[in-house]
């Protein structure tokens, strides 16, 4: 064997070993592989790339995640995860309903701009039909947290005569996304259309002021409240 080979032969070997530090090394490799696919998409999405990234091995990468798809649908349920952790943090128990709701908004609007790669990957798994979703069997209950969530805030605020009948906490939640999802998905074409900056601080701000009345006035049974002064601070859960 010569010495080319044998350099090969340990590189490999290297590559397969597992790390010294694995969960983090797995943390490293999803927030690159999110990135890669909420770019390229999973058909377009180089493991390469994900593996320059991480200064790690498309070796070590299979080593984690069995292969390509396998990768993709673990970003997939990482990236849901991150937003349903986040959402847990929030402590809506103390706020009355309406201030519940406008910081639930809030929450979500900023969410969204904070991390446009999750807004890409949902819409890259959307536009594959959905095919890989399904090859998450967590992902149901994974996602059942915000809408126990929104359903709390509903029951106190209907036993309270504050908000209407007529909907549920999954209708309430897909029209919070979609307001929301359109600032992000659509900010480059809408703004170069309409000319306006939807990444400007100041829009985002009254983006932000207008999707929180026009929730509140579909959920309530009345012109809604006023911000209580308690909600001026937003108050979260000791993580």
């Amino acid at each position: 064997m010569d010495k080319t080979q044998a350099r090969k032969d340990v590189k490999k070997f290297a590559a397969m070993r597992k790390p010294k530090a694995p969960e983090q090394t797995r943390a490293e490799i999803l927030r690159a592989a999110t990135e890669e696919f909420a770019t390229r998409g999973l058909d377009g999405a180089r493991i390469d790339a994900v593996a320059k990234r991480t200064q790690t091995t498309r070796a070590m990468i299979y080593y984690y995640f069995g292969s390509r798809e396998g990768l993709y649908a673990a970003a997939l349920e990482d990236a849901y995860r991150g937003i349903r952790d986040a959402e847990r943090n929030l402590d809506l128990a103390h706020l009355s309903p309406p201030d519940a709701i406008r910081h639930l908004v809030s929450f979500t609007l900023d969410y969204y701009h904070a991390h446009p790669s999750f807004v890409a990957l949902v819409i890259a798994e959307n536009q594959s039909g959905g095919r890989h979703i399904r090859d998450v069997h967590s992902m149901r209950r994974l996602n059942a947290s915000i809408i126990d969530t929104i359903d709390e805030v509903l029951i106190r605020g209907r036993r309270e005569g504050t908000f209407r009948e007529g909907f549920d906490a999954i209708d309430l939640h897909m029209n919070i996304a979609a307001l929301g999802w359109f600032q992000i998905a659509n900010r480059h074409t809408f703004g170069y259309v309409f000319r306006r900056d939807l990444t400007a601080r100041a829009q985002i701000e009254r983006s932000r002021a207008l999707i929180t009345d026009m929730v509140l006035r579909y959920v309530c049974s009345g012109p809604p409240a006023p911000p209580q002064a308690a909600a001026a601070g937003v108050r979260r859960k000791p993580s």
